[in-house]
């Protein structure tokens, strides 16, 4: 029996998020350039965001390159921009047909022209459909993004906005590059890594998380159903007992 007819749609996380990791060590271990590893986890990225789309997951982030990211060698980083462009344009067509809305956080003003001319021309065409919401974290930092919201609050307090005794979670989370978003429920990371890497730190606080070995080019569908009923096979008690749970 497929993982995918074991799996309970009412209880699906409304927000998954995966960190997509191992394309290079995919290429490294078949002796190829680490960018033909990233070209092959393309293939991923369609899966995955097709089979959340069928599933009725509402939103989903990838975390597709991260501002230490910039810091690779130069070939795999102008490999990676190029790729993006590619993947963005060849992808908008088969986004407006799975219903698929593309959003983008991060920094995205340090992006290269043609990849932000390009992502927003997908932006906006994509805008109009109401299925999954697709959530591209580049040259994104959850320390980049907190500093920034901090700064933005700051401004306001100073400028007599709002006082220092205004400030809340909800303020907070409002000053966030994915302000609108819900939290994600489910954290998914490939290629062996157990860690979160400077990703949603806020965002994930009550998260559960799935570590998989595999490379994100071999994740699939069935990879993504298997993950999805691991989750909810676990107990999400948010600081309360089982007890309360079950009471409720």
């Amino acid at each position: 029996m497929s993982f995918k007819e074991k799996i309970i749609k009412e209880k699906l996380p409304s927000h998954l998020a995966i960190i997509m990791d191992g394309n290079g060590r995919w290429a490294k271990m078949r002796g190829e350039h680490r960018i033909v590893g990233h070209q092959n986890g393309v293939e991923a990225v369609r899966q995955t965001v097709e089979g959340a789309a069928e599933l009725g997951i509402s939103y989903l982030t990838l975390y597709a390159f991260s501002t230490e990211n910039w810091n690779r060698p130069q070939d795999e980083v102008l490999g990676l921009m190029s790729l993006l462009v590619e993947a963005i344009e060849n992808e908008t067509p088969t986004l407006m047909k799975n219903n698929v809305r593309l959003k983008a956080i991060g920094n995205l003003d340090s992006l290269p022209e043609e990849v932000r001319e390009k992502l927003n021309g997908t932006i906006n065409t994509t805008s109009v459909n109401t299925g999954l919401t697709l959530v591209l974290a580049l040259s994104y930092s959850s320390r980049w993004e907190i500093v920034n919201a901090v700064k933005m609050i700051a401004d306001k307090v100073a400028d007599g906005e709002m006082s220092s005794e205004d400030i809340d979670d909800s303020i907070f989370e409002n000053h966030l590059t994915t302000a609108g978003i819900p939290d994600p429920e489910l954290m998914i990371r490939t290629s062996g890594e157990t860690r979160i890497s400077n990703f949603l730190l806020w965002q994930l606080a009550y998260a559960e998380l799935y570590f998989t070995e595999l490379f994100w080019p071999d994740f699939d569908k069935e990879e993504l159903y298997k993950a999805l009923y691991s989750y909810q096979n676990r107990e999400r008690r948010f600081g309360k007992t089982s007890e309360q749970l079950t009471d409720n």
